[in-house]
C-alpha cells in the first residue's frame, strides 16, 4: 500500500530527542529522512547509556528508525556545499540548533535557506522558541517539564514536585512539530510556498495543561498536588487490593450505582446523603476512601477486575512496564515491532496510528553512523566524499 508521504523528502539535523522522535513518525508515514550527523560521534545519544545494545545506545535505537545516515562537517567548506544540495530539493527541514547565529554562519538560517528553495518548510525546535525574552536560551526537557507549571501540580500532597518517568516535553514536541509539518505540506498543496515552523519544548509542555489552566483562569488558585486521585471526580483513583494496586474510574452516576452493587454496599451506601452524587463524594472523600479501600483489600486485584468489567465499570490493572509489553491486545495492536540490525534483532514500539488505507511502514532499522553517507551524496550529486 502506498504511504502518506511517500516522495516527500525530510532532511534532519536534529539530535537527542524531541527533533529525532518528529522525523521518526515522519519516517513511518512514508517519508525519506536523511539524518545529518556530525563525522565525530554523531548523533550524541548514540552515546547515552547504559543499557547499549552492541556499540548503539538503546535510547538512540528507540527513535531514528525509518532514516538514513549521513556525516557532514557543516562548518567545512565541502559540507556547506553538501547542505545546499540537500536542501536544495528537501521538502522539509527539521533543525534544533539553538542560536541563530550559529545557523547563519554556516548559511542554514531560515533567511538564507527558503531564499533558494522557498517551497521548502522550516521546522526549527528548540527550548523557548526563537522569539520572545527566553529566545536562544539552552533549554531541556527536565527544566521545561518544571516550567510549564505541571510538576509543581505533580506528586504526592505532601511530597515534593514530581517529574513525569519519560522526556515528555521533548516528546511532545516532537509530536506537535510533526503535527506542524503535516500542516504546512498540505497548506503548500494551496499556496506552493513553503513555511517557516518555530516550535518550543515549554510550549508544548503547557499544551498539556488545558484544564488545569482553564482552572486556575476561572478561580484564580493553583492547582493543588492531588497524588493519584482525580480533582473533581470521585472515586476515580488509584486503589489497593489485596495483591497489588488497581485503577477504578466511576465517572458517572451510573457507574456509582453499579460500583456500589459490586462491592456489595447496596443502597446504604449509593444513597447515603454524604456520597450520593458526585459533588457530595468531592466533599465527604476523606470519609468515603476508606470504606471503599477496605473492601477492596479483602480480595485479589483479578477478582475486582473480573467483577468490575462485568458490569462495564473502567477499571484496569496498574501494570509494570514489562507486564504491559507482553500483554495481548498490546501485541494485537503491532506496538511491538522487530527489525533486523547488526547489533542484532530490535524489539522497540511501533507507531500508534492505525490509518487503513496508508499504514505506516517500517522500511529501516535505525543506521549506523554515516552508513548512507556515500549513497546520499551520488544521489544530489556530490562526486566528492566528505573527510
Amino acid at each position: 500500500m502506498p504511504s502518506v508521504l511517500d516522495g516527500v523528502r525530510i532532511i534532519d539535523l536534529t539530535e537527542a530527542l524531541a527533533g529525532p522522535y518528529c522525523t521518526m513518525i515522519l519516517g513511518d508515514l512514508g517519508a525519506d529522512v536523511i539524518k545529518v550527523e556530525r563525522p565525530q560521534g554523531g548523533d550524541q545519544s548514540r552515546k547515552w547509556g547504559p543499557p547499549f545494545i552492541g556499540a548503539e545506545s538503546a535510547y538512540f535505537l528507540a527513535v531514528n528508525r525509518n532514516k538514513r545516515s549521513i556525516t557532514v562537517d557543516i562548518t567545512s567548506e565541502n559540507g556547506k556545499q553538501t547542505m545546499r544540495r540537500l536542501l536544495d530539493k528537501a521538502d522539509v527541514f527539521v533543525c534544533n540548533v539553538r542560536k541563530v547565529e550559529s545557523l547563519q554562519k554556516v548559511g542554514l538560517d531560515p533567511e538564507t535557506v527558503r531564499g533558494y528553495n522557498p517551497r521548502l518548510i522550516f521546522c526549527s525546535i528548540t527550548g523557548y522558541g526563537r522569539t520572545g525574552p527566553y529566545a536562544g536560551r539552552g533549554g531541556y526537557d527536565l527544566v521545561a517539564q518544571a516550567e510549564a507549571g505541571l510538576m509543581a501540580a505533580t506528586g504526592d500532597p505532601d511530597g515534593e514536585p514530581m517529574r513525569w518517568p519519560v522526556a515528555i516535553a521533548d516528546m511532545t514536541t516532537g509530536v506537535w512539530s510533526a503535527l506542524g509539518i503535516l500542516a504546512a505540506l498540505y497548506a503548500r498543496e494551496k499556496t506552493g510556498q513553503g513555511q517557516f515552523i518555530d516550535q518550543a519544548l515549554l510550549d508544548g509542555q503547557l499544551s498539556w495543561a488545558q484544564i488545569m489552566a482553564s482552572d486556575t483562569f476561572a478561580t484564580g488558585q493553583r492547582p493543588p498536588r492531588l497524588g493519584n486521585r482525580h480533582a473533581t471526580i470521585v472515586p476515580y483513583q488509584v486503589f489497593k487490593t489485596r495483591d497489588k494496586h488497581v485503577i477504578i474510574a466511576v465517572g458517572t452516576p451510573a457507574l456509582w450505582d453499579r460500583f456500589c452493587q459490586v462491592l456489595g454496599f447496596g443502597e446504604q451506601l449509593r444513597d447515603n446523603p454524604r456520597f450520593a452524587t458526585n459533588p457530595d463524594r468531592l466533599a465527604h472523600y476523606t470519609e468515603l476512601i476508606p470504606i471503599l479501600e477496605t473492601a477492596l483489600t479483602q480480595q485479589d486485584a483479578a477478582y475486582w477486575l473480573e467483577k468490575l468489567r462485568a458490569a462495564e465499570i473502567p477499571c484496569g490493572p496498574i501494570n509494570a512496564l514489562d507486564e504491559t509489553l507482553n500483554d495481548p491486545q498490546i501485541k494485537h495492536r503491532g506496538m511491538i515491532v522487530e527489525l533486523e540490525h547488526p547489533v542484532g534483532l530490535l524489539k522497540m514500539l511501533g507507531s500508534p496510528l492505525h490509518l487503513a488505507d496508508t499504514p505506516v511502514t517500517y522500511r529501516r532499522r535505525p543506521p549506523l553512523l554515516g552508513e548512507h553517507t556515500k549513497e546520499i551524496l551520488t544521489e544530489i550529486d556530490v562526486p566528492k566524499l566528505q573527510e
